[in-house]
């Protein structure tokens, strides 16, 4: 049975927003890690292009009410909610890299029984990434 290519509605997948605590810490460790292009700053947020013209745009915990009202934003030290997935050619590789910046993954490199092999680090402000390969 063919599956559906999801809603007629959603165009495509175009951006992440991780709420961060510190938008100067949170931006240098993203360019320390990613190193993907900066497209966009203000007082409170920087806006990354991934691959596949993805964004990726810090917004900072006090500025992001106006965007997900009535919701709350976490506050700092609240439990990971969501994990990102970036696929990598090579998880090992990437990890001692970011072991040499003094990034420790919180797991990994693991081999999953489905056949990927993945690791997982956080930001400075708690947002998970998983690096799969």
């Amino acid at each position: 049975m063919e599956q559906p290519a999801g809603p007629a509605w959603a165009k495509r997948f175009f951006a992440v927003t991780p709420i961060v605590d510190d938008l100067a810490v949170a931006r240098q460790w993203y360019v320390d890690v990613f190193g993907m292009p900066i497209v966009d700053e203000s007082e409170g947020s920087c806006t990354f292009r991934f691959p596949g013209d993805v964004f990726i745009n810090l917004n900072v915990r006090e500025g992001v009410a106006e965007l997900i009202d009535p919701a709350p934003a976490g506050p700092p030290g609240t439990p990971a909610r969501m994990m990102l997935t970036l696929t990598v050619t090579d998880v090992d590789a990437v990890l001692a890299r970011l072991r040499g910046l003094g990034i420790e993954p919180l797991n990994g490199p693991t081999d999953r029984p489905w056949g990927s092999r993945t690791a997982t680090i956080a930001d400075p402000s708690g947002n998970v990434w998983e690096l799969s390969s």
